[in-house]
């Protein structure tokens, strides 16, 4: 019988550090082959195209101006595109949801133990499915109590008030009017039972929908 292909990865991390520790647990399986490593979303980008790997592994924040999100959204456009699974140190609403609209087949937290993060990247490699427990468990308590779940533009509104942007500054950077931004921000407060934003700000913080 011909041995299966190699499952070929693209790892996208900029911590030096992080790439080579995921070179270090990845390597040692026999089925994987790691084709290259970058510092920035724009290269896994590049690369992805050029090298055509089965699964890039994804981070979410990058020093550059493109996000995790941005491309893994570029990848995952193209025609028989990889899969990307995102592995980050960020378990909240704002992420996942952005991931996960952008096209991620998977979503990882850093801390996850090598032989989860091996599992993850076969499921992602054969096209299912693979989130880490908790993502999971955040998702479906917001399918079970949809009502009051914030959008994921509502989240980015909100992380975007978190960082500290105002009304005007928000309508430019997602490109809404700045009456959408209010109205967003209105139905934010309902669905928190708050009445301002730094109340919104903290009652978000304190559920994991927005980074602190």
């Amino acid at each position: 019988m011909t041995p299966a292909a190699p499952i070929r990865l693209l790892l996208a991390d900029d911590h030096p550090v992080v790439r080579a520790g995921l070179r270090a647990v990845l390597e040692t399986e026999p089925d994987f082959r790691i084709v290259a490593d970058v510092a920035s979303a724009e290269e896994a980008v590049e690369l992805a195209g050029r090298l055509a790997p089965d699964v890039v592994l994804m981070d979410l924040r990058f020093g550059g101006e493109m996000l995790g999100s941005g491309a893994t959204a570029a990848i995952t456009a193209r025609e028989d595109a990889p899969r990307v699974l995102v592995l980050t140190t960020y378990d909240t609403d704002v992420d996942i949801l952005a991931a996960i609209e952008a096209g991620a087949t998977g979503y990882l937290l850093k801390d996850a133990p090598p032989e989860e993060l091996a599992a993850a990247v076969r499921t992602a490699a054969a096209g299912q499915s693979a989130l880490a427990p908790t993502v999971a468990l955040r998702l479906m308590d917001r399918m079970r109590a949809p009502a009051t779940a914030l959008s994921r533009r509502e989240t980015e509104v909100l992380q975007l008030v978190a960082d500290g942007l105002s009304n005007a500054r928000i309508s430019r950077q997602l490109f809404l009017s700045q009456a959408t931004v209010k109205s967003h921000l209105v139905h934010i407060y309902a669905k928190l039972g708050v009445d301002s934003r730094t109340s919104a700000v903290a009652a978000a913080t304190a559920r994991g929908l927005i980074r602190r």
